[in-house]
């Protein structure tokens, strides 16, 4: 049993995306299934009814199948534009806009499948009146928003902390047992790390201190962002600073740091705040507290 839960982790850290896209395709195609049965109870109970199998069947699993083709898009949104503390009602508008944006996809999508599968059936589909089922389908789509955003943020925390611990290793000693390194005194003047050796179930990996685009504290944790992965590391962002300042890391707010070489450009906003883009595609919030001292680091 332990050896099958650590196989199913292993290849969860192995394909998160993939392992993501099918649970999310095994939750819609079970919910799919329980709104079925549900219809088809309602109307089985009335005599007259002369509703077919097929019908409810098509009508739930071509919004199952308009979701899966729109939640590329839509995760790729919810990637960049993650729930923060900051701006909420920009993050509001930005999210009410795509909710929008989603809606129709999924509306013009299913209702082109219904379409097809009734013509192909011998009948024919009819939507309705097209102000009232929009109205009606963006009831539902907004909510199925909300319910998506806050399982990917949930899923996200999830397997950051599925990467396990990790402890930092300089890059000369990286023979040296892990045991002595854990006793090993806190000094925030040593020179920076090489490499950090991250613990994930039963494998270790070495991650560049280099392939580290930014960092994001996290609680107790400090997350290492590397190649598209996160890394946790038990330790606060000011003493990881202390040790990654020399290795051109600098602090850009309150819980965020940002490798200077992966940015690709800044810009800058009337409230003096700022957005660094970094060429990885992750965009970061530049506060105005941090803003001089950042400025001051670039220049030099």
């Amino acid at each position: 049993m332990t050896s099958g839960k650590a196989s199913f982790l292993q290849w969860v850290q192995r394909y998160p995306a993939l392992s993501g896209y099918l649970l999310f395709s095994l939750f819609l195609a079970i919910n799919a299934a329980v709104n079925v049965s549900s219809i088809w109870t309602e109307h089985q109970r009335d005599p007259a009814s002369d509703l077919l199998l097929w019908q409810p069947l098509l009508w739930e699993y071509s919004s199952v199948v308009s979701t899966l083709l729109c939640s590329p898009l839509l995760f790729w949104w919810f990637k960049h534009h993650p729930l923060q503390f900051r701006a909420p009602i920009r993050q509001l508008l930005q999210h009410l806009a795509a909710s929008v944006v989603f809606s129709l996809s999924h509306i013009g999508l299913m209702v082109l499948l219904r379409h097809w599968i009734y013509s192909w059936m011998g009948s024919s589909y009819q939507f309705g009146p097209l102000s009232r089922e929009l109205l009606y389908e963006y009831r539902k789509d907004v909510w199925a928003y909300v319910v998506f955003l806050c399982g990917y943020q949930l899923a996200r925390f999830v397997y950051s902390r599925l990467q396990g611990e990790a402890y930092q290793l300089d890059t000369e000693d990286a023979g040296e047992d892990s045991s002595q390194k854990d006793n090993r005194p806190s000094d925030s003047s040593i020179k920076a790390p090489g490499y950090f050796l991250v613990k994930k179930l039963d494998k270790e990996y070495l991650i560049r201190v280099e392939d580290i685009a930014w960092l994001e504290a996290n609680g107790n944790y400090v997350n290492l962002h590397s190649k598209g992965r996160i890394y946790p590391m038990r330790a606060t962002l000011a003493a990881t600073m202390a040790q990654l300042s020399q290795a051109g890391f600098c602090r850009v707010h309150r819980s965020l740091a940002v490798n200077l070489s992966y940015i690709d450009s800044i810009s800058y906003q009337s409230s003096g705040d700022g957005t660094i883009n970094l060429s990885c595609g992750q965009q970061l919030p530049l506060s105005r507290r941090f803003k001089e001292a950042f400025k001051t680091i670039v220049a030099s």
